[in-house]
């Protein structure tokens, strides 16, 4: 059997799925019937869900745009990648830094059958992607150490995949072994759909996905949130609404909540 047709045996098309209805939300074509059905009936539930996907794209621009252009930073490690879109995080940083190298991770058999969009690296950078899980946190830094000299600062890059860990204490667990790994000057950039009591409808569209779809998601609060950044320097604003984190302009909240930690 090929790649490619090993690939498509482990794509499950009867069960949407998030990367691929973040896709469909975020004008992609990477979707199937059974993802857009699923998408219209959350958006149905909570009408403003879509723009969740959007703000958390726009924060992942401005947050590797601050640490490439302004910090320095020239290694990004992006775990739950997702699917290729506009402004990919290698596309950000290598705009403002050329050389930057990125590792992008998932496990994702449709990610991986697009991973050549991930790889248009510039000559002077590098970009590698890695088949792994989240949890797997000991291959993903051996294997990432290969393209990443982990003795120099990285960004890690974890945006919208905590949620796929249930248990709170191991997905705590899983982000401080990343960040342990990591040398000072190493920032940790991390957002997460958030469970507010303002916002019910959310609940609603979380609670009709874990349902009907697949991986299961696990909200949690801002509060919660904050705990992923223990032992970090808060860049300003701290844990806000992805929409408001140094925005271009205002924006109104959503709950995609994120915000970026300095290693000291």
């Amino acid at each position: 059997m090929t790649d490619n047709a090993h690939l498509l045996a482990r794509i499950d098309t009867t069960r949407p799925h998030t990367a691929r209805i973040w896709n469909y939300w975020t004008g992609g074509k990477d979707n199937y019937t059974v993802d857009r059905e699923a998408g219209d009936q959350i958006r149905a539930l909570h009408p403003g869900i879509g723009d969740y996907a959007l703000a958390d794209r726009l924060f992942l621009g401005r947050a590797v745009h601050h640490l490439a252009a302004e910090v320095g930073i020239r290694q990004f490690l992006d775990i739950g990648t997702g699917l290729p879109s506009a402004d990919n995080t290698h596309e950000v940083a290598q705009r403002a830094e050329p050389g930057a190298r990125i590792v992008y991770v998932d496990n994702d058999p449709l990610v991986l059958a697009h991973a050549r969009a991930l790889l248009t690296s510039t000559p002077e950078g590098r970009t590698d992607y890695l088949d792994a899980d989240l949890r797997d946190v000991d291959t993903i830094l051996e294997r990432a150490g290969r393209t990443l000299d982990l003795s120099r600062p990285v960004a890690l890059m974890l945006l919208g995949v905590v949620i796929f860990i249930e248990d709170d204490e191991e997905s705590y667990g899983i982000v401080h072994r990343l960040m342990d790994a990591l040398p000072a000057g190493s920032h940790l950039v991390l957002s997460h759909t958030i469970t507010s009591p303002a916002m019910p409808d959310v609940d609603a569209a979380v609670a009709f996905w874990n349902e009907h779809g697949t991986p299961r998601l696990t909200q949690r609060t801002p509060q919660q949130l904050t705990r992923y950044f223990d032992g970090l320097e808060m860049l300003e604003p701290g844990v806000v609404s992805c929409s408001q984190w140094r925005p271009d302009v205002t924006a109104d909240e959503v709950a995609m909540f994120g915000g970026v930690g300095r290693k000291p």
